[in-house]
């Protein structure tokens, strides 16, 4: 209470229950890789079918791991001026939350279509729990990631830089997040950047966030496969969500019969 009126503090992101493990008895998550890139089209179209099936109760949750060949995404709140070269790649305006983001080859795209409802029905929790998969991967190959409450995603410190004009500290964003949800089931997810060309994001202000800059693993000294961060993705994934079970189905809204 303050002055006879009551104040309701919001919970900040990394204060919040990041364990969203299904209800007692749901099915594994399919885990699938893609194994060449995929258009994004193509990605929308079977991220829709998934995510009905599994709304429909047709279908068990999925993750579908995938790279992209170079091009540019606008969510609801892009703003037509930070696309800041038009004509470099393909634009797609995408139904997810956020501004414009880049995806490309060497940049690892998370699809998450998961049921909320048999997890948690808060959206912020979910947020919360996607950067904390994230910030796991980071942690198991000595990256500090670090969410910001004014900024989704997540950042690493570069103290070798200069410092910001306001004589905070320099950071880089290195993994992005945008999600939607229909009938309390995701999709869309996560991308985080293990060796994309950086020159790529100059096209855009990436999510609509100037003053900061974008990395990669590779950028901050990790010489690392792509394989091996999904492995490590994977490992933090079932931290947060539970097991997961490898799909050996590439038909969209088929239920795993592993």
């Amino acid at each position: 209470w303050h002055n006879g009126t009551k104040r309701t503090a919001i919970m900040q992101r990394q204060d919040i229950s990041t364990s969203l493990h299904a209800l007692p008895g749901s099915p594994p998550v399919r885990w699938r890789i893609a194994q060449s890139l995929v258009g994004y089209d193509e990605a929308v179209e079977t991220m829709e079918k998934e995510a009905t099936a599994i709304a429909n109760g047709e279908a068990d949750e999925l993750v579908w791991l995938v790279e992209h060949p170079p091009l540019y995404t606008a969510g609801t709140s892009a703003d037509a001026a930070d696309l800041v070269s038009p004509d470099r790649f393909p634009v797609f305006s995408t139904g997810r939350g956020g501004e414009y983001t880049y995806h490309g080859p060497g940049q690892r795209v998370v699809y998450v279509m998961l049921d909320l409802k048999r997890r948690r029905q808060d959206v912020r929790a979910f947020v919360a729990a996607l950067e904390e998969v994230v910030i796991d991967t980071l942690s198991s190959m000595n990256v500090r990631g670090e969410r910001r409450e004014d900024r989704v995603g997540v950042w690493v410190r570069r103290p070798d830089r200069p410092p910001l004009p306001d004589g905070s500290p320099a950071e880089d964003k290195v993994a992005a997040i945008g999600i939607r949800l229909r009938r309390w089931v995701s999709f869309h997810g996560f991308s985080l950047n293990v060796d994309p060309d950086l020159d790529h994001f100059s096209g855009i202000v990436p999510c609509g966030i100037r003053g900061y800059g974008v990395t990669s693993l590779v950028d901050l000294g990790l010489p690392v496969m792509m394989s091996d961060v999904d492995v490590r993705i994977r490992e933090s994934f079932e931290q947060v969500f539970g097991p997961t079970v490898s799909d050996v189905h590439c038909q969209p809204s088929s239920r795993s019969q592993a």
